[in-house]
């Protein structure tokens, strides 16, 4: 068969609230998610046995192939549809690790794609909600990767918003932020919870719905910055560009997106930020 390609999209939470943590130690989340015009390449040649490829300038972070999430991906629904046909992917790399970008988990929303398209499987199909689940909190909202509300664990979702299409720049300084350091630091009690607030119908226009995202926030950023001090630098100098709107980190870091007025004035700003910063990873690109 003819290779199949699909993209795994950076996953940006323009919000994120900790509303608590359950007694077996996750924590409940309200979160508004989006998806970057980047993100890694994910190639399945479908047939024969199942293996797996990496490569890219993010390859040497990525780990051990046997804890990447494709093939535990692959392997676990290899696992609940008898018969299913697998075969060779790549992973052409080009997010940062550990970065608050959903990588690792778009990646694997991608392998259930490819298998689903590989095999004519409904995205809709039980199983692979069932195995999204099982393989990482993230995973669930990747498998259809459309603007949604996630929470709980992040097994909650809501169906695919409509959000205005936003100029963005996305800067990691180069850090990893481990998720589990971050929850850490924050600190909610064992069974504490709260409850999630009314949610509003999200404004249309891009205006109101960048002043909408301004009243909400990311629980996790001053405990990220605690561990990650530079990351207080990177909002600064996001804050610092013409044509920014909202600066805000992503998920539990070290990436912050930056939202601008137009997409000449995104890239105009990752021009002079890599400029001034040549080892930070800076990436102009849209959402919506």
């Amino acid at each position: 068969m003819a290779a199949l390609v699909e993209h795994a999209p950076a996953k940006v939470n323009l919000t994120l609230a900790v509303l608590g943590r359950r007694t077996d130690g996750y924590h409940l989340l309200d979160s508004l998610v989006a998806f970057a015009g980047i993100g890694d390449r994910l190639t399945l040649i479908p047939g024969g046995s199942l293996s797996l490829a990496v490569r890219g300038m993010t390859t040497t972070q990525a780990g051990p192939l046997d804890d990447n999430l494709v093939l535990k991906a692959a392997k676990a629904l290899a696992a609940e549809v008898p018969g299913l046909k697998v075969g060779r992917f790549t992973l052409d790399k080009r997010l940062p690790v550990a970065a608050g970008l959903g990588g690792g988990s778009s990646d694997a929303g991608a392998t259930l794609r490819l298998l689903a398209r590989a095999n004519r499987l409904p995205l809709d199909d039980a199983r692979l909600r069932k195995v999204a689940r099982r393989i990482g909190a993230d995973v669930p909202v990747c498998v259809d990767p459309r603007p949604r509300r996630m929470r709980g664990i992040g097994e909650i979702l809501s169906g695919p918003l409509a959000i205005p299409k936003l100029a963005a720049v996305l800067v990691n300084p180069g850090v990893a932020v481990p998720t589990r350091d971050v929850f850490a630091i924050l600190g909610r009690k064992s069974g504490e919870a709260r409850r999630a607030g009314r949610a509003l119908a999200l404004p249309r226009d891009r205006d109101g719905f960048v002043e909408y995202l301004a009243g909400e926030r990311n629980d996790l950023e001053p405990a990220a910055v605690t561990l990650q001090p530079v990351i207080a630098r990177v909002l600064a100098v996001l804050r610092g560009q013409r044509g920014c709107d909202l600066a805000r980190m992503s998920g539990s870091g070290a990436t912050c997106f930056g939202l601008f007025a137009s997409s000449r004035a995104a890239a105009a700003a990752a021009r002079g930020i890599s400029a001034v910063h040549p080892r930070w990873w800076v990436k102009a690109t849209a959402f919506g």
